[in-house]
């Protein structure tokens, strides 16, 4: 099979941490028989730098053109003083525009390798993250319309509109039902309907979906419920699926709680257009070059990437695997260093991962 990939390194630490990932990528082909076709583009604050743009459309249409699409990060403190135009975020917000992409998934998983950084209580983190947050990336507060500021009784006021419509929500389910099949078979779905009308329409629909995935349980909870459950008994979650800005929340919620940002990955995708597969760390412009971010967020990104970009659940696994043989090993980035650990660059633990998939 081939694997036609557009990498986007982006900025700060991007180009590093792809370049890692890349190798992984390459390495876990290899090993299963697959080719890799490799196109790149500019986005973000070195798009802005090469053609004054931080999306051009060169980047767009090779990403169209790929069959999936990984991103390092955009962002850094030499563009802060651009129009909030032609900032490098407005990149990363335009191609998940130009591809269609409405749904994000995120998993929050605290290794047990890594249960020291937790900031769960021990006994809590002893029985384990494995959250998969499903959020609609579309819709809601922040792209509903009429929007603005006006005038009340003499003083200012600011306004946004929460809207959904029956088939922007059932669209979100689905992803969020379908993942939920290759995990453990719960969906629960975070809403607001005891007060929102927009969440009472949210919870007809998730109900109506459930009937095409007997084999799912879906049960429903309250938004702020659910930010209380998520530190005090995460191990209950299996899928948890939501609208833009509760998710937005709650998935910044649940990578806080495993303590290492540097090992989370993330998914976008849409109907069909190829998915976007990224870290949720930023740009870290103050490592860059130094041979000292951790690329494994990245690399787990990969994973994602293979499962949910090309349906290679094998392949996916396996680097799943490789990384946590490289834990085992006591190696370390100093993000995520403890007592006794062996601390190593960004590349060396690369090359650990590559060395640790011909064993796994």
């Amino acid at each position: 099979m081939k694997l036609s990939v557009c990498v986007l390194p982006g900025d700060g630490i991007g180009p590093e941490i792809t370049a890692v990932a890349e190798k992984v990528l390459q390495a876990v082909a290899a090993r299963f028989g697959h080719t890799v076709e490799l196109a790149h583009g500019l986005i973000g604050g070195a798009a802005i730098d090469a053609t004054g743009t931080p999306l051009p459309e060169a980047t767009v249409a090779a990403c169209r053109q790929s069959g999936a699409v990984l991103l390092g990060a955009v962002g850094g403190p030499k563009w802060d003083d651009l129009e909030p135009a032609l900032r490098p975020e407005k990149g990363l917000l335009g191609i998940r525009k130009a591809l269609g992409l409405f749904a994000n998934l995120r998993p929050a998983t605290l290794f047990p390798e890594l249960a020291a950084a937790s900031l769960l209580r021990p006994d809590i983190a002893a029985a384990g993250v494995d959250v998969l947050v499903v959020r609609e990336l579309t819709g809601g507060l922040y792209f509903g319309e009429p929007r603005g500021e006006t005038v009340v009784d003499g003083e200012r006021a600011a306004f946004n509109t929460m809207i959904y419509r029956e088939k922007e929500i059932a669209r979100i389910l689905h992803v969020a039902f379908a993942a939920a099949r290759q995990r453990r078979k719960q969906v629960c779905s975070v809403d607001k309907a005891n007060v929102l009308e927009v969440s009472r329409l949210w919870r007809e629909v998730a109900t109506r979906v459930a009937l095409e995935y007997p084999d799912v349980e879906l049960t429903h909870m309250y938004v702020d419920n659910a930010a209380m459950q998520l530190v005090r008994a995460p191990h209950l979650f299996d899928v948890l699926v939501t609208e833009n800005l509760f998710g937005d929340i709650l998935s910044d919620e649940a990578a806080a709680i495993t303590g290492s940002l540097g090992m989370l990955p993330s998914a976008s995708l849409g109907a069909s257009s190829p998915g976007l597969f990224e870290p949720i760390h930023g740009s870290a412009p103050d490592i860059a070059g130094q041979d000292v971010a951790n690329p494994l967020a990245t690399v787990l990104s990969v994973a994602m990437l293979l499962r949910h970009g090309f349906g290679l659940e094998a392949e996916a696994a396996a680097v799943e695997r490789a990384v946590r043989i490289a834990l085992r090993q006591g190696l370390r980035t100093r993000d995520i260093a403890t007592e006794g650990s062996t601390v190593v660059g960004c590349t060396a633990m690369g090359e650990a991962v590559v060395a640790a998939l011909a064993a796994c």
